[in-house]
């Protein structure tokens, strides 16, 4: 687990256009503006701190990908060179990646 969701992350999920505010694990519901929004429960909370994080989570294959692909200049480069020369090295370079850091 690389990343903690923060009580004030969930609220925030759960309840987007409130006024909360506050420190990460001590968020504070605004009493103001809150258009008749009902504070969620701490059981609220908890259980998306769990759907967040499980989320997060299930996309860690994504974010380790993202610094492995060459930049979309070097690969349009590749695809022209593959397009020309009838090599397959762009498709080669994004494999490797993918089989690298596979979908769970």
């Amino acid at each position: 687990m690389a990343n903690e969701i923060s009580k004030l992350d969930a609220m925030v999920s759960l309840r987007p256009t409130a006024n909360i505010y506050g420190y990460a694990d001590n968020p504070v519901w605004g009493l103001e503006n809150n258009d008749g929004l009902i504070q969620p429960t701490d059981a609220e909370v908890e259980a998306e701190k769990v759907r967040l994080q499980a989320d997060y989570d299930a996309q860690e294959y994504a974010r380790s990908r993202k610094g492995e692909y060459p930049s979309i200049e070097d690969q349009l480069d590749m695809q022209y060179h593959d397009l020309v020369n009838g090599t397959t090295t762009w498709k080669d370079a994004i494999k490797a990646v993918k089989d690298s850091n596979p979908k769970p």
